[in-house]
């Protein structure tokens, strides 16, 4: 028996045999030359690999088709990336330069032109740049496949269930894996970031990645325990730990059943203290199934799904036909629409410049109100005229400074002159708040106040910033740590500020769907949380176990430590003593 620790990507235990993903398609593509070295010889061998690339292509946007009805917002459109690199001309210029000028096959050609390009990209200091290595080596696998004539995936003709075993798992195998055959997959690298890990979360198969050598370590058909709860896998279980991991694997499915039939209870906590659960989307289609999850309203309602490679710039009535829709199908429950988050790790619209390090750049608010106003009053607009319809708020996200804040609002005014003038309806007090996530914006909090009609905490960017590390860069995701004491005492000046100021405080960010943040963000003063819909049952779950008394003590005691990791461990094990069910 052997333990593996890696990073949970999505909860559930599963027990199953393994399945080793070999990468023989490599096997067969070894540095050769072509035969017979003649003209004649090199144009076949071209058109040869003119063939395989039309077809790897259609493959590519065939599975990203397939992928956009399962799941929704950014995550389908993560092949993009791949889809971008068959239609690139310099990989066809460069293939068809060395067959005829140096008669190589187009497989050895290829790989050199892969190998050129992964080295430029690992170079980069640029961690987006590192991570289009996966889709360059998924590309270069499905060419290959191609240009050798293997058929489909085996995992197709599997007779049982099994958990998937491999070196990496790039985007598109993630998406196209049978759910039916595969209980679960564990792969030596990726990070909990990863559009691999996003994909496993969204099609709901339990996944453990950064394994290191799990691929090496085990053979096909060994038995295996993998914990998407802990992130551990067990190898080769012994009969007493195998038959505790199916208890805990039934026991995990019952529970996940009665959280459904709690889905209508009230979100109360013992000693009659009521919270809040909205939901954050990213779709109007999304909202039916928060409703049916608990949802009181919609807290984040992203709009940067507006903006894609079809609809670079879309119009004020795109703008406003989404929102109407949204509020139509909440009726009456309230709608937050977070205005435009464009650029960093988000879409970049066409003309957006690239950025050296677009996290600190010119992305969100900034953009909005110095680099395209236009874009964002069309965007105002649109919010405004549909709040005449509805119950809806208008919420500005990176705001760092007074100065932002007082222009963004200053620029609604405007707006609404407009509309005043061309006698369109909208409603003239529409609340306008602010997101949290900037520590400058958390440690003025008490100015901010005065000028915002509520905040809402995004934990996400506030946790990055505040601890300086890149929340999309696996190489430093341990140092990404939500429990760091300063994280605490930032949430509770921001909480301060707003009891002070007489403002609505929530939060909107990760953490908010996390149970083992609950007893903290309860204890702190919280009452409305939003978060990702499937998370809604969950934490009324934990909520409805809990006294706001006890929750202010967890405070108290997580307040006191000096580093992470005991707060990190304080609070795992004081939520798991609550409803165990949840870490079965």
């Amino acid at each position: 028996m052997k333990l593996k620790k890696g990073i949970p990507v999505n909860a559930g235990v599963v027990v199953g045999p393994a399945f080793v993903l070999e990468e023989g398609v490599r096997i067969g593509a070894q540095q050769r030359f072509i035969k017979t070295r003649t003209k004649e010889a090199a144009q076949r061998e071209i058109e040869r690999f003119q063939r395989a690339l039309e077809a790897a292509h259609k493959d590519a946007e065939e599975e990203q088709s397939r992928l956009a009805q399962e799941v929704k917002g950014e995550v389908a459109d993560i092949l993009a990336a791949q889809i971008a690199m068959y239609e690139d001309t310099s990989l066809l210029d460069f293939v068809k330069q060395k067959i005829e000028s140096m008669f190589w096959s187009p497989e050895h050609a290829l790989q050199r032109y892969v190998g050129t390009k992964k080295k430029k990209l690992l170079g980069s200091e640029n961690p987006k740049f590192k991570a289009l290595v996966l889709d360059m080596e998924d590309m270069e696998r499905r060419l290959l496949r191609r240009l050798l004539g293997e058929a489909g995936n085996s995992l197709d003709d599997l007779a049982e269930p099994v958990i998937l075993v491999a070196r990496d798992l790039t985007p598109s195998q993630t998406s196209k894996l049978p759910k039916s055959k595969i209980l679960g997959f564990a792969t030596d690298h990726g990070g909990k970031t990863s559009h691999t890990a996003i994909i496993a979360q969204n099609r709901g198969i339990p996944a453990v990645v950064g394994l290191g050598n799990i691929s090496s370590d085990v053979q096909g058909g060994e038995m295996l325990i993998l914990d998407g709860v802990e992130g551990k896998v067990i190898v080769d279980p012994d009969a007493t730990t195998l038959a505790r991991a199916r208890d805990r694997e039934r026991k995990f499915e019952i529970f996940r059943k009665e959280l459904d039939e709690e889905r209508e209870l009230p979100c109360e906590t013992l000693d009659g203290h009521v919270l809040r659960l909205y939901a954050n989307i990213e779709f109007p289609d999304e909202i039916d199934e928060a409703i049916r999850d608990g949802a009181l309203g919609i807290g984040l309602y992203r709009t940067e799904f507006l903006y894609d490679k079809e609809n670079p710039d879309p119009s004020e009535e795109d703008h406003y036909n989404a929102y109407k829709d949204a509020v139509s199908r909440l009726e009456g429950r309230p709608l937050t629409i977070r205005t435009l988050d464009l650029g960093a790790d988000k879409f970049r619209p066409e003309g957006m410049d690239a950025e050296k390090n677009p996290f600190l750049g010119c992305r969100s608010i900034r953009y909005c109100l110095y680099e395209r106003p236009e874009v964002f009053r069309r965007q105002l607009r649109a919010i405004l005229r549909v709040s005449a319809e509805g119950n809806v708020k208008i919420m500005l996200p990176m705001i760092s400074s007074l100065k932002e804040l007082r222009e963004a609002n200053d620029l609604i005014q405007d707006v609404m002159s407009d509309l005043d003038r061309e006698a369109i309806p909208f409603h003239r007090d529409i609340p306008v708040g602010i997101m949290i996530e900037v520590p400058s914006a958390a440690l003025c909090a008490d100015v901010l106040a005065q000028h915002a009609a509520f905040f809402s905490v995004g934990t996400n960017d506030l946790v990055q910033y505040a601890l300086a590390v890149d929340r999309v860069n696996e190489n430093v995701a341990d140092l990404y740590q939500p429990t760091h004491p300063a994280i605490f005492r930032l949430l509770l000046r921001v909480i301060e500020a707003g009891r002070r100021y007489k403002i609505p405080v929530s939060i909107c960010g990760e953490l908010s769907g996390e149970v083992d943040f609950t007893l903290p963000l309860v204890g702190l003063g919280l009452r409305d949380l939003s978060m990702a819909p499937a998370s809604i049952p969950k934490i009324k779950k934990l909520i409805r176990s809990i006294s706001v008394k006890d929750a202010a003590r967890v405070v108290d005691q997580v307040l006191s430590f000096q580093d992470s990791e005991p707060a990190k461990s304080f609070l795992r094990a004081r939520a798991a003593e609550i409803v165990p069910e949840l870490f079965a």
